[in-house]
């Protein structure tokens, strides 16, 4: 029990450090930087109103679409800007902020302190957050401009709600698990489409739990394929975007291998859809 408390005080103090450092890189997706159109919008979920970013492609044929789930961090400019990088790949993608609602007012993650992110997300119920998901599902399938795919991406916290929404929703197509842990064994027959992993080398609190995974995959009879990115560090898609990570030195370089590894296989994934 001590060991799990203080793994989940390193894990918050962890997301109110990175929360409070400025994401400029990602200027130039946003803010009426990027020619793809961008909007928030509100998705009702019973009595709840969630707050969501998408972004559209250019192109003339209905595409797929992606929902996008957010780190422990809650919504933040980086998760945005993987919107937009999903679109100039052709894809709708939307992320929502579970944390909509958690703030006084009827605000989300913006308006709650940094310090109060990460304990807000850990408090999350997770019906709450399943229909919150099923509510972005069926908003995003029956746009126009989807062709009714829908897959479910999602990295750190949002990793593991990513495999575990692939247990609560028979109708996506795909589940992206960015170093996010798996849901319990007996909810995994449930699972109706492939599941595919992303991890880092040097993150064994989640990478250790992929060998499990695989076997339990594996009896259950689904389609799950993990890679492991050697020496990357928990977070490699952000980290490895991020110039202050540079500091870091041989971990920032495994980070930018795993990032750009790891979205050539996203897209060439995305393809078989």
């Amino acid at each position: 029990m001590k060991n799990r408390l203080l793994s989940i005080v390193c894990v918050l103090l962890t997301a109110v450090s990175l929360r409070a450092q400025p994401q400029d890189w990602t200027k130039p997706r946003l803010d009426g930087n990027s020619p793809r159109h961008q909007e928030w919008v509100k998705i009702p979920n019973g009595k709840r109103q969630v707050q969501s970013f998408i972004t559209y492609p250019e192109v003339k044929d209905k595409a797929t679409a992606v929902i996008v789930i957010h780190e422990i961090f809650g919504m933040s400019d980086w998760v945005r800007s993987v919107t937009d990088r999903l679109a100039e790949a052709g894809y709708i993608a939307i992320a929502p902020d579970l944390l909509s609602g958690a703030a006084p007012n009827g605000g989300g993650t913006s308006d709650l302190p940094a310090s109060a992110v990460g304990k807000a997300i850990q408090a999350l119920p997770p019906d709450q957050i399943t229909g919150d998901l099923n509510a972005l599902y069926d908003y995003v399938s029956k746009l126009p401009a989807c062709n009714g795919k829908v897959v479910v991406v999602g990295f750190c916290w949002g990793g593991g709600q990513s495999f575990r929404y692939a247990t609560n929703n028979k109708n996506i197509k795909a589940a992206l698990v960015f170093y996010g842990t798996p849901p319990p064994d007996e909810s995994l027959p449930s699972i109706a489409c492939p599941v595919y992993g992303f991890y880092a080398g040097n993150d064994a609190r989640v990478s250790a739990t992929v060998p499990k995974a695989t076997e339990a995959m594996k009896s259950a009879g689904k389609v799950y394929e993990p890679v492991i990115y050697d020496g990357a560090g928990h977070g490699f898609m952000r980290a490895g975007e991020d110039p202050a990570d540079a500091a870091r030195g041989a971990i920032h370089a495994a980070n930018v291998k795993a990032h750009d590894e790891s979205w050539d296989r996203w897209l060439a994934l995305m393809k078989k859809i």
